[in-house]
This record gives structure tokens, sequence and C-alpha cells, in this order.
């Protein structure tokens, strides 16, 4: 079959599923919404952000809408997978162990029949299985969640570890949670697209009452990384934070982790640079062939 990914559009009818109610804590998204928008200003301010979300969508969309998946090279695989921050620190080994080719059939198959988000669970499911299942292969359903994503935004929430994770009840959603004491609240959600579509429909709800009314989309990806950035921030949390910590955190800049969460540090402009390490240990320049067996 062809994919139709292409141009992005706004308000593509998504099939309605029944979702679970989420008990969201109106005070900490306000709180978190005026820190996020506060904390951007240095850097440009939000639209800003919301930008690069949308050139990063762009690429993805690019390299895999279309059937164009059927052609993926490693090279343009590498290059996008820089831009995903729990998938570039461990992709490196895997790909100097696996042949691409194993890689790119299993992307193809979790976005075979992409437009209908009713197989979307068996599909991740069905991918993740794919690989080992231990510790050192968890990044696979975010790399599932992050292509899925990408590559049809509108479609598709964001459905990563970090947005939330049912086996340890981490993640936004607990963060953003209406409890007194949110470390102790039994959480009864799935890792479901019901459950994140349905958090994203709370919190695009959430910002047409704040006034945003356009790239909610992209808007929900910045609110959510904000969150959880504070997480690691307050926290020092450390379930994730391997993935997201690096280099000199004790700059001050508010958005750090933020950008990180959403891989949108990929890129050292002056250098070409990447944080996608190779098995070497080196970092992986843009426009190069890796060499990783």
């Amino acid at each position: 079959m062809m994919f139709g990914f292409g141009a992005r559009k706004e308000n593509v009818p998504v099939p309605a599923q029944a979702g679970p109610v989420l008990d969201l804590s109106g005070p900490r998204l306000r709180r978190a919404f005026e820190n996020l928008v506060e904390s951007a200003e240095a850097s440009g301010g939000v639209e800003r952000y919301v930008s690069a979300l949308a050139l990063k969508a762009s690429l993805f969309a690019e390299v895999l809408g279309k059937g164009k998946v059927r052609e993926i090279t490693e090279t343009e695989f590498c290059e996008i997978a820089c831009f995903m921050a729990p998938v570039r620190r461990r992709i490196g080994p895997w790909l100097a162990d696996n042949k691409f080719e194993a890689m790119r059939k299993r992307i193809e198959t979790l976005l075979e029949g992409w437009s209908d988000t009713r197989t979307v669970d068996a599909r991740i499911d069905a991918f993740v299985a794919s690989f080992p299942q231990d510790r050192e292969h968890r990044w696979i359903r975010d790399l599932a969640g992050e292509i899925l994503h990408f590559t049809a935004p509108d479609r598709y929430p964001l459905m990563t570890r970090w947005i939330w994770d049912q086996k340890t009840r981490t993640g936004v959603i607990r963060e953003i949670w209406h409890a007194d004491d949110v470390d102790t609240a039994e959480i009864e959600v799935e890792n479901s697209f019901t459950t994140y579509a349905t958090l994203r429909e709370e919190l695009e709800g959430f910002l047409a009452e704040n006034g945003v009314f356009r790239d909610t989309v992209f808007y929900v990806d910045l609110l959510c990384a904000h969150v959880y950035a504070g997480y690691i921030n307050d926290r020092g949390g450390q379930y994730l934070r391997p993935d997201f910590c690096g280099g000199n955190d004790g700059t001050g800049d508010a958005m750090l982790h933020t950008r990180r969460m959403l891989g949108l540090d990929a890129v050292d402009t002056e250098t070409g640079r990447t944080r996608l390490k190779l098995i070497d240990g080196k970092a992986y320049v843009l426009g190069d062939v890796p060499q990783l067996n």
C-alpha cells in the first residue's frame, strides 16, 4: 500500500474511541504553562520551539512518508534518530550488531495501515516484541512512538515512556495528576492509544482556554516536555535521566531539558555534529555515511 503522509494539515479526523478519565490538575497545568512561556522568552519565545517541532515533523514525513520508508537508507535513518533523545544514545550499538534492513522492515510494518488508529496498539506491541525484552531495549517503544507521532502528528499523539509508562507509573500524566500527594497516587491508566489521545484532547482544551488555537499539536508536545523537564530538574529523577541529561547541566538554561526531551538539541549548527553516538563513542555528523560495523 502507499502511505499518505505529506504536508502537515490541521484537524485531521481521528476515529473516536472511548478513552479513560484523566483527573488532571488545572493549577499544575497553569503553573507549567506560565513557566514555559517565561522560560522560552530568553531563547526566542514559545513560537520558535513550535516551529522547530514542525520542522522535525516535516523531516520525518519526508523520510518516512508516502511509502518512502521502503527506500530509507541507514544514513537517513541516523539523521532522524538524532532528533529522538532516548534513541540516539542507544541506536549505535544496535546497528553495529544488526543489519539496517531488519530495522527498516520493522518500521515499514509499524507504519503499515497508519491511517487506522484502531490498530496502532497492536502495531506498537508487535514492533516492541520484535526486539529483545530487556532493559537495554526499552528505548524501542520510544522509537515507535516518535516515528508515529512525527510522521503523522495530527493523527498520532506522542506516545513515549516519558509521557506515560504504565509499568513504572511515571511520566507527564503523573506530574499533572490531581492529587494531594502525587507520589503516592494510584493512577490506573494503560499505555494505549486512547490514553495518549485523551491526554492530548484534554491539553488542547486547556490551551484553547489560554488563547492557543494554532499548532496545538506541537504546543502540547512542548508543554508535556516542559512538565517532565521540571520533574528532572526539581526532583533529580533517575528514571530516564540518562536519556536526557548530559554535558553541562549547570548552565542556568531553563529550557535545556525541554529541548532535550524533544530532541531539539540534536545538531551543532556550526560543526554538524549530532548527539547520536556511534559504536566507537564518536558523534555522528550529518551527511556522513555511518561506519557502524
